[in-house]
């Protein structure tokens, strides 16, 4: 995906949700760490509302190896009780993670709480959850760039692309 690609979707996506939120009062956007950096930080200037802005960083990893255990590596700050929290995803896969994440926030009493994806990946769906709002849906690929990254590498690239050997 070019980086015009990605900054045309996200202006569509800023569009409708702007639409969807415009009647809602202190609008919540939660941004996971780290891969959804760049996405939040050009999807919320697409978004003509007043909001806040918080970040959350969890970890379902050790060693490498996936644990099944969410862990929050960095907590939320905003108070988010009776208030719309917009939950800003860089991919969403087996779907484990923002399962957990979604009931994590949920605990904090919002009035409600929707998922706003750059990519989805279905065919990984491992739990029933899906995003309300999805940039692109992609095949199972390994994909790198605009804040995705493999060993902390590539996240900086303007565009995404296939890793076509992460190994």
């Amino acid at each position: 995906m070019t980086a015009p690609t990605l900054k045309k979707r996200i202006t569509e996506l800023g569009a409708e949700l702007t639409q969807r939120y415009k009647e809602e009062k202190d609008l919540v956007i939660i941004c996971t760490l780290k891969g959804s950096i760049l996405f939040v930080a050009d999807l919320m200037r697409e978004i003509d509302l007043p909001l806040e802005v918080d970040f959350i960083s969890v970890a379902s990893y050790h060693g490498g190896l996936t644990s099944g255990q969410l862990q929050v590596v960095h907590g939320m700050t905003t108070q988010i009780t009776h208030r719309p929290v917009l939950i800003v995803e860089d991919i969403v896969d087996t779907g484990r993670t923002l399962k957990k994440l979604k009931e994590m926030i949920s605990e904090g009493n919002p009035r409600s709480i929707e998922v706003c994806a750059l990519l989805d990946k279905p065919s990984r769906r491992l739990v029933e959850i899906e995003a309300d709002y999805v940039g692109f849906t992609i095949e199972d690929l390994f994909v790198v760039g605009y804040g995705l990254d493999y060993q902390q590498r590539y996240r900086n690239l303007p565009y995404i692309g296939v890793l076509s050997d992460p190994q």
